[in-house]
């Protein structure tokens, strides 16, 4: 069922969280991720249950579960009335109706985790009526941490971020689907992306710090891929949407997205624009 079909108005309930002050959430949620992602680090390189799932055959571990139920329990003493949306627990339809929710992916990147890489993170956001308000990444193996609140600036280890300016494009700062990125130019023959980095949540905020232009996510990504990095991305005076333009939605019925794309505000509108005149097949 296609994602619109679900009004958040019409189905939210009655149970709102203050808005006055975040700073209790804002605290427990950096305390959490930070010691989910070194549970996680501990777990790192060591020999580790591991299984695939869906019809994808992704992999998942028994990291990935012990950060996911530490999370869980953390996150959800913060306040009972938030709901939970996370890559691996059951979904609660019930999530539909709450105003609040935690989108969670307790690891972000688990196929390089799994090979011995360090582009792996936690991705957490809080999420109110379909928009992030708070969020935080948090990679441990370089000891990265990323965060944002809505309408205060996003900062990685404290200190402010800001996604780059201008429109041109820099290919080798630009990371995502080669086949994707190569309509962005007639020159496609001569195009060397940016390496790739497996978890598509610490890709964005490369975005957000300045050490990419832009990324692309090629489709089939998920809320609990995109939501905190979309708002930390958005505080870094960059955007993020469909790659027509459409702000991403969250906590819907449908959490699949399309072609997404992330850079400084101005070259995501160039981007945009380029492809509007240019769609996709």
């Amino acid at each position: 069922m296609p994602a619109t079909e679900h009004d958040p108005e019409k189905f939210r309930s009655e149970v709102e969280l203050p808005r006055a002050d975040l700073s209790h959430e804002t605290e427990q949620l950096a305390a959490a991720v930070r010691e989910a992602g070194l549970l996680a680090l501990s777990m790192f390189g060591k020999p580790i249950k591991t299984w695939t799932k869906g019809p994808t055959l992704s992999p998942v571990s028994e990291a990935d579960i012990a950060a996911d139920n530490l999370l869980r329990q953390r996150l959800g003493a913060i306040n009972p009335n938030i709901a939970w949306l996370s890559e691996e627990s059951v979904d609660d339809p019930a999530r539909l109706d709450a105003r609040a929710v935690w989108i969670v992916d307790p690891i972000d990147g688990t196929r390089g985790y799994l090979a011995g890489r360090e582009d792996w993170c936690v991705s957490v956001a809080l999420v109110e009526d379909t928009s992030p308000v708070l969020a935080a990444v948090f990679a441990p193996a370089s000891d990265e941490f990323f965060f944002a609140a809505r309408g205060q600036g996003a900062a990685r280890n404290d200190a402010a971020v800001h996604a780059t300016a201008g429109t041109e494009i820099d290919f080798s700062r630009v990371a995502g689907p080669k086949p994707l990125v190569e309509r962005l130019s007639l020159l496609s023959d001569n195009i060397i992306l940016h390496p790739r980095i497996g978890s598509l949540a610490l890709r964005l905020c490369r975005v957000a710090e300045g050490r990419l232009d832009a990324a692309f996510a090629g489709g089939q990504s998920r809320d609990w891929d995109l939501a905190a990095a979309n708002l930390i991305v958005q505080e870094a005076n960059g955007n993020m949407t469909a790659l027509s333009g459409d702000r991403i939605l969250y906590n819907r019925r449908e959490v699949t997205h399309g072609v997404l794309v992330a850079a400084g505000r101005d070259r995501h509108a160039s981007i945009v624009e380029h492809f509007r005149s240019r769609p996709l097949p």
